[in-house]
């Protein structure tokens, strides 16, 4: 069953049986035979055969509410596109037609900047270049000859107005003609302003003829002023005999951009302007083409004339016409804006079966919104990427960032690896920058689990995590504080990479042990991975842990470090231990430190002068006296070690130190 006009006649008939009582805040609804027809008829209305289901049957106070709703109260819906023009673009187009270049190099500059040309971009370039004549003529004329369709009544008017006020008194009587061919007459705006120019100039008889065209009824025979009088009629009566006999009485010559002019002003009531458009198509007085069509589609494109709309553009593109990009972005928008995602990816569906595919962003978009939507539907998610890559299309890093980023903002990174799954069936390889990304954003809001998965189906997909990926996990997870987690993935990550490039990692961990207190356990990491791993730390990390280690009086901990260092043939770290033990170690410390520092028995006589030095400095003269008790004998008996302590003797003591063998 079609839908048809004349059941919306019905409707219309309906609508005029409601009346607002006056003492109280609610619809009554009259009794009307009619009543049952409606309902009957309405639930055979069918539904768009891939885009919803019938609907359940409704009660009658149910049935009421939605009359109340549709017909009692006009709501004015956003007509703002979801992928908004760039503010720019008339700056990029009053720059390229300030220049005189051939119709090629035009062409080539605007697809370069993106730039679509639209009946609102055209009307927005016209108002920039009131002041420059020469550049609006070059532009207008352009868009005559390869956009003639995007220009209406205003935008010839527009351009009068800047010809007349710019002393361009012939081409401003030029186009009023080629107005009048067109049916479009001079608006009030425009002949008070130019008649207010000519009259300042001088000009007496250009002023005398502009208000003989003016007065003989140029504006009321404008397209504006017939569509207006259209839509008055339209909108304040029921649609009825009466009111299709009263526009055909009207004896108006409709042009696509009435009819498109007319619908878009009944945008309020989607119901009547598409009693209008059906009774108009179907009188013999207009063949609807593909502008009228797109029109209708954009006052359809919403939540309660979803069956209509779909009806339209079915029936659009079955009589060869394509969605223009305007009527898919703004019903996209509106779509999204009311979360209709899955009637938003059934629009990207149907465009990208046209010849106006919808771009790359369009994809992002839309990935986006169904990514932050109440209920993460990966059946869309997944039938929005078909159709994009069936086209040889190919996802890059950025779309997916985007949506991953998305994800994040609605606290469902846990969901990251679900997605990415889906779009690796689609053909997304992953780049190392993006597997780092995802892996510390994992790591960093505390799914381990997820980052377990994450890295298991890297590695599972054959594309394996590398050392970066594997860092930047530990990364996140030592930021989370999760050192346990961070902990097991080096080893991990040492079993399965390459040892020698693991000392970031190492690293990160040591000093997130450190922060919390933790430098025990970061020696006790560290020297299970040199021992069990031969993992090699860097040079840093053994000083920064030694240095904690020995403020936090863990000498013994430390001293096993300075054993590594050795090991890994790194330069002696000897002043962290000369501090510490001149200031409260021991004679044992200090030989204890003197052994570890070398691979000798000892090392040479200027750490021992430095270090005796060190506990003379403290004030420790017998605990000086003490280590020396327990040196070597050679260095005992070693004249400078004997000068430095004759030399830090009381004077009053004449005695010689001992220094027995």
């Amino acid at each position: 069953m079609r839908y048809s006009w004349r059941l919306l006649r019905l409707r219309a008939h309906f609508r005029s049986q409601l009346r607002i009582s006056s003492n109280a805040s609610h619809f009554q609804v009259h009794s009307d035979p009619n009543l049952q027809s409606l309902r009957f008829l309405s639930s055979l209305l069918p539904k768009h055969p891939v885009h919803g289901t019938a609907s359940p049957p409704i009660s009658d106070s149910q049935f009421t509410s939605i009359v109340k709703s549709r017909y009692g109260i006009p709501r004015t819906f956003s007509s703002e596109s979801v992928i908004e023009q760039k503010e720019s673009d008339h700056a990029v187009v009053f720059d390229i037609f300030s220049k005189s270049r051939d119709v090629d190099e035009i062409r080539k500059d605007l697809e370069s900047n993106g730039i679509v040309i639209s009946h609102d971009l055209v009307l927005e370039v016209l108002g920039k270049l009131e002041s420059n004549p020469d550049s609006a003529i070059r532009f207008f004329n352009w868009v005559s000859g390869d956009y003639g369709e995007k220009l209406s009544s205003k935008s010839y008017n527009l351009m009068l107005g800047i010809l007349g006020v710019n002393d361009h008194v012939k081409e401003f009587w030029d186009l009023n003609c080629d107005m009048k061919k067109k049916g479009y007459g001079i608006s009030k705006t425009v002949r008070d302003k130019v008649l207010e120019k000519f009259e300042k100039d001088g000009l007496e008889s250009e002023a005398e003829k502009l208000r003989d065209v003016f007065a003989s009824g140029s504006t009321d025979k404008s397209p504006e002023k017939i569509g207006s009088i259209v839509c008055k009629l339209v909108r304040n009566n029921v649609w009825g005999d009466d009111v299709e006999q009263q526009l055909r009485d009207m004896n108006v010559s409709f042009s696509s951009d009435m009819v498109k002019m007319i619908l878009e002003n009944l945008c309020t009531d989607p119901a009547k302007a598409f009693i209008f458009f059906r009774w108009i198509g179907e009188s013999g007085m207009f063949k609807h083409d593909e502008q009228t069509y797109n029109a209708m589609a954009r006052v359809l494109g919403r939540e309660d004339s979803i069956d209509r709309f779909w009806k339209v553009v079915d029936e659009m593109r079955s009589h060869g016409y394509e969605m223009e990009v305007e009527t898919f972005a703004k019903v996209l928008g509106r779509f999204c804006k009311r979360r209709m995602i899955e009637e938003a990816v059934n629009l990207y569906v149907f465009a990208m079966a046209g010849g106006n595919k919808p771009s790359v962003d369009c994809l992002t978009f839309l990935l986006k919104k169904i990514a932050v939507s109440k209920h993460l539907d990966l059946d869309l998610f997944s039938r929005t990427l078909k159709v994009f890559t069936e086209t040889g299309n190919v996802l890059t890093d950025s779309m997916v960032s985007a949506v991953l980023k998305s994800l994040s903002t609605v606290g469902r990174i846990g969901e990251y690896t679900e997605v990415l799954n889906v779009m690796k069936e689609y053909g997304y390889e992953f780049s190392g920058s993006l597997k780092r990304k995802v892996a510390y954003r994992l790591g960093r809001t505390g799914k381990s689990d997820e980052a377990n998965d994450f890295m298991n189906g890297l590695e599972a997909s054959g594309c394996n995590p590398d050392n970066k990926t594997w860092a930047s996990l530990i990364e996140g997870l030592c930021a989370a504080g999760d050192l346990a987690m961070a902990s097991d993935c080096i080893h991990k990550m040492v079993e399965k990479g390459d040892v020698s490039s693991a000392g970031y990692a190492l690293d990160l961990i040591v000093n997130a042990y450190c922060q919390r207190r933790r430098e025990t356990d970061a020696s006790h990491l560290l020297s299970d991975l040199v021992d069990g791993k031969q993992l090699k730390p860097w040079h840093s990390t053994y000083k920064a842990l030694i240095n904690k280690l020995l403020q936090r009086g863990e000498f013994k901990e430390a001293l096993k470090l300075l054993g590594m260092m050795r090991n890994h043939e790194f330069p002696p770290f000897i002043e962290p231990f000369i501090s510490y033990v001149s200031k409260s170690g021991t004679a044992d410390d200090a030989i204890g430190f003197l052994k570890a520092m070398t691979s000798k028995r000892f090392p040479s006589t200027s750490v021992f002068l430095h270090l005796f030095e060190a506990f003379f400095q403290a004030g420790r003269h017998g605990d000086a006296q003490d280590f020396l008790s327990k040196c070597p004998s050679d260095i005992r008996n070693h004249a400078d070690v004997l000068n430095l302590f004759y030399s830090m003797k009381p004077v009053e003591d004449a005695a010689s130190p001992n220094l027995a063998s």
